[in-house]
């Protein structure tokens, strides 16, 4: 998985004041919410980074967002956690992704996901993490995930996690 290829006329741009927020819809309420009136604010106070698809007319296509956080050691599965110290840990979180319902259905979902996961790769070369987690909505939501080779967290059914090992795996490299 090198570089993500988008279609021609899409550019990914990180998100700025003047993008049109508003004038997106996925379908999901809370995923367009986050986008119109949190998504700015939380970049602005360095909680997270989003980055916003657009597409030839510059509208908002589609978009994630990227945070730092911690899950606690207990939360892990075993075979993540063997060897780790029993404490919070470090983690890379995919806190929101969403596709405007004008381009679903054009594998853009997917796109967004592998430059989102190639994101936290990079920074996991500055910044280290265990994994990558993510919490899903629905049912729809985390089947996607699943065929990312994401996992459910024990005991947390919408919570998902890509341990950092697989993630490097992917990116072709060996951390």
């Amino acid at each position: 998985m090198n570089g993500v290829v988008f279609p021609d006329g899409f550019q990914l741009q990180a998100l700025t004041r003047a993008h049109r927020r508003d004038e997106f819809d996925c379908g999901e309420p809370l995923v367009n919410d986050w986008l119109a009136s949190k998504a700015w604010q939380h970049q602005q106070k360095h909680l997270s980074i989003t980055k916003v698809l657009l597409d030839e007319t510059g509208r908002a296509a589609g978009y994630y967002t990227l945070a730092s956080g911690q899950v606690d050691f207990s939360d892990l599965p075993p075979e993540l956690a063997r060897k780790l110290p029993r404490r919070a840990l470090p983690v890379a979180v995919l806190a929101w992704l969403g596709v405007d319902r004008a381009h679903q259905r054009r594998g853009l979902g997917g796109r967004l996901l592998a430059q989102a996961l190639r994101d936290c790769y990079e920074a996991g070369k500055t910044f280290a993490f265990v994994a990558v987690i993510l919490d899903c909505l629905n049912e729809a939501a985390r089947e996607f995930y699943r065929r990312w080779d994401f996992e459910e967290l024990p005991g947390h059914p919408s919570r998902l996690y890509l341990s950092a090992k697989l993630l490097s795996k992917l990116m072709g490299a060996n951390r």
